[in-house]
């Protein structure tokens, strides 16, 4: 236990001391790194542990941007605009998790999907508070371009701790033990009097809380946005695709899985510009058809033994 939480800890610092070392490109990496670890591991709390397949990722990342983009730009504090935020979509979350949760695999998936477009949709029409489809812009912070970088950098950084402390502590106590019950065994898990539906919506608010805070970080790191780049799909399929990469229901699964894609995306849209999405997603399905239960669930000692037996063969 002890050796993960060392893992985590050198990774985060590791993270933490590229605005030293190396270029604002690299720094963006690192941030983008820290911001979808966080996506991931929230969204690890519904679909890992429960095993609800949430694809309502981007409803409540977008909801968080343009709550806390609208709190900035009338005159609230910015830490207290990303608080307002985070409040504004866990409360949005509880009551459509109390509905929603009804639904159960691909229909609970499919309606998931729904609230994104629906909420997209929403903000575009509210253009008197949210600019509509013109998008909305935010006033830069004080400070040059290597110090926002490094600010927003550090604020990433910490949204990644403090969910990863969060985990540790559902993983280890009795959530995490009713959700992997839940996940196992829904109607089972009912009968020894386990309370599924206050466990899923817990999960479920888990895991939009700070998909709304990271959004209106973002927001304000970006400094500008519109309903299509907020409430984009692509998004919402990219975060269970880390999670299920690194390894689904673990407290390092979305960590890893997350540094992977984002390095792994980077780095197929550097060399491959035109045909970056369908390289990228071929080498997801690969992975996923190869390594279903992600990279920390690979024996490699048996891989090992298997080219021992191919050798001697």
């Amino acid at each position: 236990m002890m050796r993960r939480y060392a893992i985590f800890a050198l990774w985060a610092a590791l993270l933490g001391v590229t605005p030293f070392v190396s270029d604002n490109y690299v720094v963006r990496i690192a941030i983008l790194v820290a911001m979808f670890t966080t996506l991931a591991q929230s969204w690890n709390f519904i679909g890992g542990y429960a095993g609800y397949p949430s694809l309502s990722t981007s409803a409540f990342y977008g909801l968080g941007a343009y709550a806390g983009a609208i709190a900035q730009n009338m005159g609230l504090n910015i830490f207290l605009a990303w608080a307002l935020a985070t409040v504004v979509v866990g409360i949005f979350a509880a009551g459509l998790g109390g509905i929603i949760l009804r639904l159960r695999g691909h229909y609970f998936a499919i309606g998931s999907l729904a609230i994104v477009e629906v909420l997209r949709l929403l903000i575009s029409a509210a253009s008197d508070w949210t600019g509509g489809g013109d998008g909305l812009d935010l006033k830069m912070m004080a400070g040059g371009p290597d110090f926002i970088a490094m600010f927003f950098l550090y604020v990433m950084i910490a949204l990644m701790v403090i969910v990863f402390v969060i985990a540790i502590f559902v993983d280890r106590g009795r959530l995490g033990f009713g959700l992997h019950c839940i996940h196992q065994n829904e109607d089972a898990a009912y009968m020894v009097g386990i309370n599924t539906t206050q466990y899923k919506i817990a999960a479920y608010v888990l895991s939009a809380m700070f998909c709304g805070t990271v959004g209106a970080v973002y927001a304000s790191w970006t400094l500008y946005i519109d309903p299509t780049d907020s409430f984009e799909i692509i998004m919402t399929i990219k975060v269970p695709v880390m999670v299920i990469l690194g390894g689904a229901g673990m407290l390092l699964g979305p960590i890893v899985g997350a540094a992977a894609f984002v390095i792994m995306e980077e780095f197929v849209l550097d060399q491959f510009l035109e045909w970056n999405r369908a390289i990228l997603g071929l080498l997801i399905v690969l992975l996923i058809i190869y390594m279903p239960g992600g990279l920390l669930r690979v024996s490699f000692e048996k891989i090992r033994k298997r080219r021992k037996a191919a050798a001697a063969n």
